[in-house]
């Protein structure tokens, strides 16, 4: 399954910060976007989530899996996301905000499917604690695991590694990069530091409102 944006563009109050580009991610694959602060990332992951808001504007066609998106409430869209913040909700046990976001189901076979993620993740017995009573790094950890227990057809993923220090980034990294490809989901990274960026994938600019490759 493939994430496709064909000639999308983001402007702000008329002002074009992003002129019209296209880029097709396929399965598994891990394009990272720089650019410097206030030249319409983020405003281009919120337009693919379907979630952009005044006075940001953008056009342009983005498909997934040959779905057409844009129409499309954010709600359906089965785009998951991560930001600098968890955003973890913090009166809901850790159990709880993993299942907030799953499918429907047999309770028997999510509260597994719950379990089971935990475990894999190293947070085994971690599903009753509350987030404040876990660490940066494991509050990452279960950001991630809520995205994926959702089960996205693609990742937008917004600077999610900037506040953990040195150490915990690279190893986060590592973990959240091997789940998007073993699951061959299509993953659009947003960032600053050129360290983030997938081994071997690709990298994108924008640099005066083009969008070009490295």
């Amino acid at each position: 399954m493939a994430l496709t944006l064909e000639q999308v563009t983001v402007s702000l109050r008329q002002r074009p910060l992003i002129k019209p580009f296209s880029v097709t991610i396929g399965a598994g694959e891990i394009v990272t976007l720089m650019g410097p602060s206030g030249s319409g990332k983020s405003t281009l992951l919120s337009f693919i989530a379907g979630d952009l808001e005044a006075p940001f504007e953008a056009s342009g066609a983005v498909s997934l899996g040959g779905r057409e998106l844009t129409d499309i409430a954010p709600a359906r869209r089965r785009i998951g996301r991560l930001f600098q913040d968890d955003l973890l909700f913090p009166h809901m046990t850790v159990a709880e905000n993993l299942l907030f976001g799953m499918p429907r189901g047999e309770p028997k076979a999510r509260q597994s499917a719950m379990e089971a993620a935990l475990d894999e993740a190293g947070l085994a017995g971690f599903a009753e604690r509350p987030p404040h009573t876990l660490s940066g790094g494991q509050r990452a950890r279960v950001a991630l695991l809520r995205s994926l227990l959702a089960n996205p057809g693609a990742m937008l993923l917004d600077e999610p590694f900037n506040k953990l220090d040195a150490d915990l980034r690279a190893a986060m990294r590592n973990f959240v990069f091997n789940h998007i490809a073993e699951r061959g989901i299509p993953c659009l990274l947003v960032t600053h530091d050129v360290a983030d960026v997938a081994a071997g994938g690709r990298l994108l600019l924008l640099d005066n409102g083009e969008i070009r490759d490295a």
